[in-house]
């Protein structure tokens, strides 16, 4: 009897000696209880792998298969899986929560609690650039008022509207705008002159023939504007392509739309998105993950990398990121000074997703008038999945057309 209770003083004495070291080091601890054969814990394994080596001097992170070690899970009053339990550094219990859970939830939550893990940790600044790298020297006539791209003379579109004229960079600019206005479109062609590709002169959109084909090296589609069918179908005996009329292209150009946004879109520039066994299009790094939001299901999203087409494949589940690959990948939040002096989106076109900070610093150096934010992949999740259905329905939509 006398034993027992020395060998029973001597384990209380040990706990309340490691929980007295924990509390002195300041180390909280995560533990998750699940399954190695279970899905959800399956994609669990990855996030918290990546917490233990990020967050070693900081947070204690721990697994346990509670089907192999039933007594684990009964101790715990385990009854879904996963189950992950916040232990303060004393020890105590002070959040838990079943189901799978992301890294951003579960860093947030530590915040919440007390614990600023990221704040502490030694990982590198995000990128930021307020102001643009150099002057924007070109003239204004020159640039999109839609994309911001370069205005190349033969492909010029001008739209007409009570408050002057409005100029695209090419047609297909012109159908993604076409796309997302909201205001009545009946006869709004009427409004809009292509130029003339032979010789720079304005047409009518409704009066032109298009001559329509494929970029030998990167597959997008091609687009010339004449004056004349005569002039388009010569164009064709050299260039080959299609010749088409306005209806006609408008038809080939409104096929691939968004599956947020609803934008037109040419898949070679977007973001390919499984939802529900189907595959839509994105046409930006932050419409693809705007997708979760809009169908309130999972999506596995394939993204290429904006400077080296190179592959970022995202899984989210309930609205969390899931995974990552590769897993240092980063998203870029494109934003801009607003006429109010608040700093906002900059637009679908300025959004980007790479497989590294080093890779975004590249494409920035390559963009001088690019400015914006680095964020995490799981942060840019979050802004789409905090949308409500009537921001959401509003998403990318001009309204009206005006020029800037």
């Amino acid at each position: 009897m006398r034993i027992s209770l020395v060998l029973t003083t001597v384990v209380l004495l040990a706990v309340s000696g490691i929980q007295r070291a924990q509390a002195a080091e300041g180390r909280p601890k995560l533990l998750d209880l699940g399954a190695t054969a279970c899905v959800p814990c399956k994609m669990m394994a990855p996030i918290l792998e990546a917490m233990k080596k990020d967050y070693a001097d900081m947070l204690d992170v721990e697994f346990i298969d509670v089907w192999k070690n039933p007594t684990e899970g009964e101790k715990y009053g385990i009854r879904q899986i996963p189950t992950q339990i916040f232990l303060d550094a004393a020890g105590k219990e002070c959040f838990r929560h079943v189901g799978f859970y992301g890294r951003e939830a579960i860093l947030a939550k530590w915040k919440e609690l007390g614990y600023d893990l990221e704040a502490k940790a030694a990982v590198a600044k995000p990128i930021e650039r307020r102001e643009p790298a150099n002057a924007d020297s070109r003239a204004p006539t020159s640039v999109c008022d839609f994309c911001d791209g370069n205005v190349v003379p033969n492909t010029r579109v001008a739209i007409k509207t009570d408050k002057g004229d409005m100029i695209l960079c090419s047609p297909h600019c012109y159908f993604i705008m076409y796309s997302c206005l909201t205001q009545n479109k009946t006869d709004f062609e009427r409004n809009v002159t292509m130029t003339d590709w032979a010789t720079g002169e304005p047409v009518p959109a409704t009066q032109a023939a298009y001559l329509y084909g494929l970029d030998g090296k990167t597959g997008r589609p091609t687009i010339r504007a004449y004056a004349t069918r005569v002039a388009a179908v010569a164009a064709r005996s050299t260039e080959g392509g299609t010749v088409l009329d306005l209806p006609g292209l408008q038809r080939k150009e409104l096929s691939s739309r968004c599956g947020f946004c609803d934008r037109a879109v040419y898949p070679e520039d977007a973001a390919l998105v499984k939802v529900a066994g189907v595959y839509t299009w994105a046409c930006c790094a932050h419409c693809s993950l705007g997708i979760a939001a809009r169908t309130g299901l999972d999506i596995e999203v394939h993204q290429p990398d904006a400077l080296t087409g190179e592959p970022i494949i995202i899984k989210t589940v309930n609205g969390c990121v899931a995974s990552t690959e590769p897993a240092g990948a980063v998203a870029w939040f494109g934003m801009r000074t607003t006429p109010d002096g608040s700093w906002g989106s900059a637009g679908c076109f300025h959004q980007g997703s790479f497989v590294s900070a080093a890779n975004l610093k590249q494409w920035l150096d390559a963009h001088p008038l690019e400015t914006g934010k680095q964020i995490t992949i799981q942060q840019a999740l979050a802004d789409k999945m905090k949308l409500t259905p009537a921001q959401i329905a509003k998403a990318c939509k001009v309204g009206e057309c005006k020029p800037k």
